[in-house]
C-alpha cells in the first residue's frame, strides 16, 4: 500500500448499549488488520437538530455537521453499522446524512464528502432478519449520493444473544465474516487509490 486507506467508522445509533456499536468494532479490527487507518466515532458526540431548511438558510450548517463533513472529506471510505427502525434506517443516521450532504458554501461541490467514497455496511438487530430491510434503504441512499457500496454485507439476527459481556460476537464464523467486511473495504480502497 502506497498510503494507508483512511476509513471513518460509526454506528447509526445513539443508544448507549447499541448492538451496532458493538458490531462496528469487529469490522474496525478487520480493516486495521488489512493496514487501514481507522477513525471510530460515536455519532452521539455530534448532536444535530432535525434537518430544517430554515435553519440552514438562516444560520448555515450546524457546527457538528461541519465537523462530520470534515471527517468525511479526510477519509477514503466509511464502515457503517446501521440499526433497523421500522424496516428502514434510524432517524439519527438519516439526519446525519441529510445535514452532511448540504453545501457549506456556494462553491462546494454538492455531495462532496460522499462522491467517490467507498462504504461497507452491516446491521445487528433483535429481530430474525438481522436488520436486512434497513440495509436495503441505506445502500440505496449511499449509492444515490455517489458512494460505492461493497456488495458484501452482514446482518446479525437475535442480537440480544449474539454478543458476550465484553461486546464481542460469540459466534466465531460471524465474527470472521464481519472482520472480513472491514478487510475487504480496506483492500478495495487501496486498489482504487492505486489505479
Amino acid at each position: 500500500m502506497n498510503r494507508k486507506p483512511k476509513i471513518l467508522a460509526f454506528a447509526g445509533s445513539i443508544r448507549e448499549g447499541s448492538y451496532n456499536k458493538k458490531l462496528i468494532q469487529a469490522a474496525v479490527n478487520g480493516a486495521k488488520k488489512a493496514g487501514a487507518e481507522v477513525t471510530l466515532i460515536d455519532i452521539k458526540d455530534y448532536p444535530l437538530p432535525v434537518y430544517d431548511g430554515d435553519i440552514e438558510e438562516q444560520q448555515g450548517l450546524p457546527e457538528n455537521a461541519m465537523k462530520l463533513k470534515k471527517l468525511m472529506w479526510e477519509h477514503d471510505g466509511f464502515l457503517i453499522a446501521s440499526p433497523e427502525y421500522n424496516s428502514s434506517i434510524s432517524g439519527a443516521l438519516k439526519n446525519l446524512i441529510d445535514w452532511t450532504t448540504r453545501q457549506a458554501t456556494k462553491d462546494e461541490v454538492y455531495l462532496s464528502c460522499y462522491i467517490d467514497k467507498v462504504a461497507a455496511i452491516m446491521s445487528a438487530s433483535p429481530g430474525g432478519l438481522g436488520g436486512i430491510r434497513g440495509l436495503v434503504h441505506l445502500r440505496s441512499i449511499l449509492e444515490n449520493i455517489y458512494t460505492l457500496v461493497l456488495p458484501t454485507q452482514k446482518t446479525i439476527s437475535n442480537a440480544q444473544e449474539a454478543f458476550d459481556s465484553e461486546g464481542n460476537l460469540k459466534n466465531e464464523t460471524h465474527a470472521k465474516e464481519v472482520e472480513n467486511i472491514g478487510n475487504k473495504l480496506a483492500i478495495m480502497i487501496d486498489k482504487l487509490k492505486s489505479s
